[in-house]
């Protein structure tokens, strides 16, 4: 398989931007309201970030994984120094931000956002378990947490293949969707459908998750014939079409599948035929680092700057303004990734992990994956 996949990438990073988009529109004038309704038909593709992480995670460590003495505790260890020091770093931001609020020093439209039960639970990371009702500080963190349980589930969906090749991922797929539906229909998971879950998000993740892992098995053996660069962008097209048409459901997730399929067969084949896509690698690296560090900007250049300063004064129009903040994430998002994110994961790494296993787990680890909230 190839070493590096522009296409799913780039698909990332283009995804990540609408999501970063959308929340900022929500602090816009009463004309943002349309441009949100329409963003919220992508949501979906929330679930191809959970299928293109089960993908890599799966296609670079299935060899390997409970196979090596210490191999899947040295990939959580692994997995926690790249993701949780910028995490803790913004959720102390949106803890300093609820003491503000309690304090009447900063206004809010969502209050319950503060609540200092949730705290425990985003301290180690179980809040899209089911243990909040709501989603609390930094609310793009829920998606981390369901990322959190698939790792920690990994051994279940590793153990499922080596027993009973793609037929038993695809049976673990099934039992978890028949799991969710029920959970869903007895009220048990509070939403009308599974595809929209988020505080409960752990469980919705884990299903993506497994089909990225069948994803991945199925591109090893070419289970399909023809695959292409054409094919795999037409297929991401014809599920962003879906989304808009029917909505969240099985089969936007199938076109997602299938989409992700063509990219990763096409970039192994004929990795050249990305290759324009390079001009947007340094932003492929940091995408999550964008996922993160954007609702810290929009609390403080909207929440902030915008309803305080600019807009009583007239002195920028909203969507004039808005570009701006988009680029500040992203030079925050660098930045975060090169001088803060690296480090911290080398110095994490360089404690936990033995420096011969270090060495070894370096080889091809993939960046963590990012997905992205549904919420506001």
């Amino acid at each position: 398989m190839a070493d590096r996949f522009r296409i799913l990438e780039f698909w990332r990073i283009a995804a990540a931007v609408m999501v970063m988009v959308f929340h900022f529109l929500n602090y816009g004038p009463p004309s943002a309201v349309h441009a949100t309704e329409l963003l919220l038909n992508l949501l979906p593709l929330m679930d191809m970030f959970f299928m293109i992480s089960g993908f890599l995670i799966m296609e670079r460590y299935v060899d390997r994984l409970l196979t090596e003495r210490g191999s899947y505790g040295r990939f959580l260890i692994r997995r926690v120094a790249r993701f949780y020091p910028l995490y803790l770093a913004t959720l102390v931001f949106f803890v300093l931000l609820a003491l503000a609020v309690h304090f009447g020093v900063y206004e809010t439209r969502s209050p319950e956002r503060y609540t200092f039960s949730a705290l425990p639970a985003n301290l180690i990371l179980i809040q899209g378990w089911g243990f909040t009702e709501t989603l609390t500080f930094n609310y793009v963190g829920w998606t981390l947490s369901a990322e959190w349980f698939c790792y920690l589930a990994l051994p279940v969906i590793v153990i499922a293949y080596r027993r009973g090749g793609i037929g038993g991922l695809l049976g673990l797929i099934a039992l978890s969707c028949l799991l969710l539906e029920i959970a869903t229909a007895s009220g048990l998971m509070p939403f009308e459908r599974w595809f929209y879950a988020d505080t409960w998000g752990a469980f919705r993740a884990f299903t993506d998750f497994a089909a990225g892992a069948v994803v991945a098995m199925a591109a090893r053996r070419r289970v399909l014939v023809a695959a292409s660069h054409r094919s795999a962008w037409l297929a991401f097209g014809c599920s962003l079409a879906a989304m808009c048409i029917v909505g969240a459901s099985y089969f936007v997730l199938l076109l997602l599948a299938l989409a992700i399929y063509q990219a990763a067969v096409a970039e192994s084949d004929a990795p050249e035929g990305a290759r324009f896509l390079c001009v947007f690698d340094p932003l492929g690296r940091v995408s999550f680092s964008i996922y993160l560090i954007h609702p810290v900007v929009g609390a403080l250049a909207f929440g902030g700057v915008w309803r305080l300063i600019v807009e009583p004064a007239g002195i920028v129009n909203f969507y004039l303004y808005l570009p701006f903040a988009v680029i500040a994430v992203c030079v925050l998002s660098l930045i975060s990734f090169h001088w803060f994110e690296t480090p911290a994961s080398r110095w994490i790494n360089r404690i936990f992990t033995p420096a011969s296993g270090q060495r070894q787990s370096n080889r091809n680890e993939p960046v963590a994956v990012n997905a992205v909230p549904n919420g506001s």
